[in-house]
């Protein structure tokens, strides 16, 4: 289960990686004309729908929870499809109901996978940095027709790209090939998938019991004895401060399985370069920052999770944000190409059953008209500041794209970059222009690359295209009105319950940075935190050419510098879950092949879903019980 060599916070994960099965990489797009479509078999039905809606709206406040815990989002189309099968053969077995096609669990997991992308439409990253920079809040409606907007922007643009990426030029959108495959090895080896679900739910209930335990119990975390001594003649000494322990360092063992279940997925390279990372900036220049007087202790007992945070931020934030962008300068002749080529209009006058020219050309006008309206009534935008940045977005979506086709990574993080840049030097001072038009650039480039993978999947599986352009629809809006409600609910008061321990949210963190910097200048930066952020972008843009130049075989020894960079803002006992996690996956791999090929992901899915959902639960009982 080896990570992408340019995976990185902020970006949704590739489901070729994370979720794909054993014989993915044996897949190649077989030459039949795969331009004949199903109109035949049920696809496009209520259940169907209706499903999607319900799943992808539980799992949005999956990946809300995980965004704002690790700045990770996961691509949810398998887990979808496997819960729906297991529901419907339940209920064909117990209520004698019709059998739930392939085709329609296709839309199914087509309006889940979009649902549960909500978080990347800016509830874990641009929307919590304007309300700490600003003190700007959103009620549930304004918070559902923003992110819904957002969506809307991505999936019209997706629907113009689907002929020329997908049929004429066959990029491969590995994730959509993936949830082809699996959808074909379900509906061949019911059984199997049944299994599967077991597997998927029995993970989900364990990590929900250790959630409900370590809530109840009040189960602390088990600090990792040592210290790191005062430097003498350094300002911890000239305090009386003989060292730092390492629990005010933040390394600890954490009673939960969520990192676990991600250092499962995420595989062993991120997560040793992870617990790297973490050794460097919480165990070397967090004590180093300290004696230097950049960062004031706390208390002796406790956590210095958020004294050092606010220096380490700047490093981190540089060095993934270098890497991110020196990543994707790599696409660049790739794009370039793509844009030049011109494929023929073969099959143009079949009905291939896209999108009439039409309605996309009205739906496209609308998602502009839309969102420019919503930022300058929302954030008071001006209307020019706006429109060009809903056309930097189609522009920057049709890039994401191409590059998530070729690569399997949705560069979310380096789009909503490239656009804030931009808008730091259009509206200087302004950090709402700064980040919201960031937020729609980056939001609108996840769904549009979400969409295209399903896209595929149904290319792949004679689906009806149109039909899927209105379950992707369906999808965003439940996930609008789910997951803005579950962000709510969980971070009612972002600017003081964000970057703590509890919830380090560092895409958050890396957003409101960069909105710093051009709204108060490089004085926003703690002493010290410019050269440290100097060198840490060096880093961050060698680590990305090498892993970009090196053979493969070597590449797996190259540290990620995304990876290295995240370290820097979550703290140390989260990394270390993340490294057991990834290491009992390796471990899994080598020792039980055939296990670890059908169950791994989906019981690390599991343990996800399940201390994420539970994680809502209890915030809500919280409310419910007025506390």
């Amino acid at each position: 289960m080896s990570q992408p060599a340019n995976f990185r916070p902020d970006e949704k994960a590739s489901e070729a990686s994370l979720q794909s099965p054993s014989n993915v990489s044996a897949v190649r797009e077989v030459e039949a004309d795969l331009s004949v479509v199903d109109f035949v078999t049920p696809q496009l039905t209520v259940r169907a729908v209706a499903s999607g809606m319900l799943i992808g709206g539980v799992l949005s406040l999956c990946n809300i929870y995980s965004g704002l815990k690790i700045g990770w989002g996961f691509n949810m189309s398998i887990t979808a499809a496997l819960l729906a099968f297991g529901f419907w053969k339940g209920a064909e077995r117990m209520a004698k109901s019709s059998p739930f096609g392939l085709l329609e669990n296709n839309i199914n997991q087509t309006t889940a996978s979009s649902a549960a992308a909500i978080s990347s439409a800016g509830l874990v990253a641009p929307i919590p940095a304007l309300t700490m920079l600003t003190g700007q809040t959103f009620s549930w409606p304004v918070l559902m027709l923003w992110t819904f907007s957002v969506c809307l922007v991505g999936i019209t643009v997706a629907i113009g790209l689907r002929r020329q990426m997908i049929v004429v030029d066959k990029l491969p959108f590995a994730s959509g090939i993936a949830a082809a495959e699996t959808l074909k090895e379900m509906y061949s080896k019911g059984r199997e998938a049944m299994v599967r679900v077991r597997m998927l739910i029995g993970g989900g209930i364990i990590a929900a019991g250790l959630k409900v335990a370590e809530t109840v119990f009040r189960i602390p975390k088990f600090a990792i004895p040592g210290a790191v001594p005062a430097a003498a003649g350094g300002a911890l000494a000239q305090k009386g401060i003989a060292g730092a322990t390492l629990h005010n360092l933040t390394f600890a063992l954490e009673p939960s399985l969520l990192m676990i279940g991600v250092g499962g997925l995420i595989g062993i390279r991120a997560g040793v370069s992870i617990l790297l990372g973490a050794v460097l900036s919480w165990g070397v220049l967090g004590p180093w920052a300290l004696d230097r007087g950049y960062v004031q202790p706390g208390d002796p007992s406790a956590s210095w999770y958020g004294p050092l945070l606010g220096w380490l931020l700047w490093p981190g934030v540089a060095m993934m944000v270098s890497a991110s962008l020196t990543s994707f300068a790599f696409s660049l002749p790739s794009i370039i190409g793509g844009m030049r080529r011109r494929g023929g209009q073969q099959g143009a006058d079949k009905d291939e059953g896209d999108v009439p020219r039409t309605w996309f050309w009205r739906a496209l006008l609308g998602a502009l008209v839309l969102s420019v309206a919503l930022q300058a009534l929302f954030f008071d935008i001006a209307w020019h500041i706006g429109f060009a940045g809903v056309l930097l977005t189609f522009v920057l979506a049709v890039v994401a794209g191409r590059v998530s086709g070729e690569t399997a990574i949705t560069p979310v993080g380096a789009m909503g970059k490239v656009t804030q840049l931009l808008f730091g030097v259009i509206a200087p001072g302004q950090p709402a222009a700064n980040l919201m038009a960031a937020n729609v650039t980056g939001g609108a480039a996840s769904q549009c690359a979400d969409l295209l993978h399903d896209l595929k999947t149904g290319y792949l599986l004679r689906s009806v295209p149109r039909y899927q352009a209105i379950a992707q629809s369906c999808g965003a809006l439940a996930g609008a009105v789910i997951g803005s409600a579950g962000y709510l609910v969980l971070v009612p008061d972002p600017k003081n319950q964000l970057l703590t321990d509890d919830w380090p949210a560092p895409a958050v963190a890396a957003w409101k940075a960069v909105a710093e910097i051009f709204m108060r200048g490089l004085e926003a930066m703690p002493e010290g935190a410019m050269t440290a952020m100097a060198w840490a972008g060096l880093v961050g843009i060698v680590l990305a050419v090498v892993e970009k130049l090196v053979p493969a075989k070597v590449r797996k020894w190259v540290p990620s510098p995304a990876s290295l960079g995240l370290a820097f803002v979550v703290p140390a006992y989260n990394a270390v879950s993340m490294f057991i996690g990834a290491t009992f996956a390796l471990i899994l791999t080598k020792t039980a092949p055939s296990f670890s090929a059908r169950f791994l992901t989906v019981i690390a899915a599991g343990l996800i879903a399940g201390e994420s959902i539970t994680g809502v639960a209890i915030a809500v009982q919280k409310i419910l019980a007025g506390g």
